[in-house]
């Protein structure tokens, strides 16, 4: 096998550096022999590459018999034009993926490339779009159940947390509709594998970490989690303030957020036979220069105009006054407020949440951030004066329901607020 050359490096370094004293890489050329695999497998068109990991990937599939003669690979692979078969075998044998042996006259892979396969096999597996959650969990529960787990993984998952909620936070100050509720799908697909992901690092701190460095990265992603999770309450709350504002554009109830949505979905050629007949067009007269123009129109209004004429405004047209509709919130407000008031001891809080269904519990939890709130609307502030405070147990697993549509749920409870006559 062709090892790297690493006078060749010279090229990118600064004068002076040794290519093993270099930190990142360093440890790129100890695994020189796997990079090397790498690259005579992903160089070229990738054409040729995917007729590579097919062959690979058919020379693995049988495990109860995984050695080969020349015959059997050109009887299972005769859909690959054999000259074209023989010069994948060979590149696959002068880079150690493929093995010969000269005495039996037979094929196996070798050890380097299962692992490989075996990369390919995860990464095909979670190569949906949001599913790289799922596919670092994979890597990190791997890693600590053989021993193998480093500080790296742990950061890489950490990072891509850190998108996922630098993502959310924008769709926050945005205040716009659609990227809220894209936000909102967004998280709902990462909580699915973030409660895998809890459940990965309880168990990797039962464990113990490697090292200092892994023990701290993981205390952030843990942190991390438990900010995402709380988003899902924000994004309600959001929306809920902008349903409030919605314009209503007719009796017939079309909303001025349907109304966006509608033209976000039509094409551009649509817009513009839309727009044909209704939005004016002023030409542009690009070879008058703009000052000349504005030292002309003030001469011209100076003047005195003789025979001035008098526009006026056609009369109006007689439209018929639409009533505004009063809002209304739902049932489910006042029959929070009845419960919270009737709390004397710390109850559960599923036990206030969930009920009816996932739209009405999902509201109920939303009401909850309006606790001890100042600046609400009269409809709420009762609400945000009842003398109960919500607590969640960041630490704990998720509590499984299974009732009213809600499958599981925060664990958290809400407790009467004691005030310091009562000697708390």
């Amino acid at each position: 096998m062709q090892h790297f050359n690493e006078s060749a490096f010279q090229d990118f370094l600064s004068p002076g550096i040794a290519p093993r004293d270099v930190d990142a890489l360093f440890p790129l050329l100890q695994s020189a022999n796997v990079i090397q695999a790498l690259i005579a497998l992903f160089r070229g068109g990738s054409e040729e590459v995917m007729i590579r990991l097919a062959i690979l990937r058919e020379i693995a599939s049988r495990a109860d018999a995984p050695e080969w003669t020349p015959q059997q690979l050109q009887n299972h692979l005769s859909f690959i034009d054999n000259t074209k078969l023989e010069t994948v075998l060979k590149r696959l044998r002068e880079h150690d993926l493929l093995l010969w042996d000269a005495e039996r006259r037979l094929y196996q892979l070798s050890s380097l490339a299962r692992m490989i396969l075996s990369s390919l096999s995860n990464l095909v597996s979670f190569g949906r779009k949001d599913d790289e959650l799922g596919y670092l969990f994979s890597q990190i529960a791997a890693g600590d159940a053989v021993g193998q787990l480093n500080a790296e993984t742990l950061n890489n998952l950490l990072a891509r947390l850190n998108e996922l909620e630098s993502f959310f936070s924008q769709a926050v100050l945005s205040g716009s509709e659609f990227r809220l509720k894209a936000a909102q799908s967004r998280l709902a697909t990462a909580q699915k594998w973030m409660a895998h992901g809890t459940e990965i690092l309880q168990s990797l701190g039962v464990n113990g970490f490697a090292d200092d460095a892994s023990w701290k990265i993981a205390q952030k992603i843990g942190d991390s989690q438990s900010r995402m999770m709380r988003m899902a309450s924000v994004f309600q709350n959001e929306l809920a303030k902008i349903a409030r504002q919605r314009v209503m554009l007719s009796d017939g109830g079309l909303s001025s957020s349907e109304l966006a949505a509608w033209l976000k979905a039509q094409s551009v050629e649509k817009l513009a036979d839309l727009c044909e007949q209704n939005i004016a067009q002023v030409p542009e007269p690009l070879y008058l220069l703009p000052d000349v123009m504005l030292d002309v129109a003030e001469a011209f209004l100076e003047r005195d105009i003789l025979d001035k004429k008098t526009s006026t405004m056609p009369s109006p047209v007689e439209v018929e006054v639409a009533q505004d509709v009063p809002f209304e919130y739902p049932p489910q407000l006042q029959g929070l407020n009845n419960m919270l008031s009737r709390i004397e001891r710390s109850v559960s809080l599923a036990d206030i949440v969930v009920g009816g269904d996932f739209s009405a519990a999902s509201y109920r939890y939303s009401l909850l951030t309006f606790l001890g709130e100042k600046n609400v609307d009269a409809d709420l502030a009762a609400l945000a004066e009842q003398p109960v405070e919500v607590l969640h147990d960041d630490n704990a697993a998720l509590q499984t329901i299974n009732q009213n549509e809600i499958a599981q749920m925060t664990v958290g409870t809400i407790n009467p607020i004691r005030s310091k006559q009562d000697g708390v």
